[in-house]
């Protein structure tokens, strides 16, 4: 894990209501070792439950300058999306009716740009990918909520599109 990983990480955990997997290798291509395989597989930042509203979340985090590399794991799951819910299902036995959706975090200078590019992905239904969520890198910072339940942390800043917040 990335040093920096450790914050946004740490404010997922302040939710009691949720369960954060570091590092989650999830893998579409059944097999002992995805790494020694040409099998479609991708190491997420964190994988976390929602166990409140029975939700499953891909997240992602970028402090990079641009938003390439996030952008390219965005479109490897649109592209193989029908596979992506099924596979954690089977990996993790997480029930299969429950919902999948990125969770991305960048900084808040980054947000406009992100939503533009996320809407031309997400604008094709057939591709099935939905839209993330997106919290600014700023909000997980320690001292803007109670580490213990994060109850009465910030709104999102109006930059990101009210679909994209919850």
């Amino acid at each position: 894990m990335d040093f920096f990983e450790s914050v946004p990480i740490g404010y997922l955990r302040a939710d009691r209501t949720l369960f954060v997997n570091s590092e989650y290798c999830l893998q579409c291509d059944p097999g002992d070792d995805p790494d020694n395989q040409k099998g479609r597989h991708w190491y997420v930042d964190a994988m976390v439950v929602d166990f409140k509203k029975c939700h499953v979340f891909l997240c992602e985090f970028s402090y990079a300058k641009g938003l390439g590399s996030m952008l390219n794991r965005l479109k490897g799951w649109q592209k193989n999306w029908g596979a992506i819910p099924s596979a954690i299902a089977r990996d993790s036995s997480i029930p299969s009716d429950w919902m999948v959706r990125p969770w991305l975090f960048v900084p808040e200078s980054m947000i406009p740009e992100l939503v533009e590019k996320v809407k031309r992905l997400t604008s094709n239904y057939s591709s099935g990918l939905p839209v993330p969520r997106i919290t600014p890198l700023e909000m997980t910072l320690p001292w803007h909520y109670k580490s213990w339940n994060r109850n009465g942390e910030a709104a999102k800043p109006d930059c990101v599109p009210i679909e994209m917040r919850e």
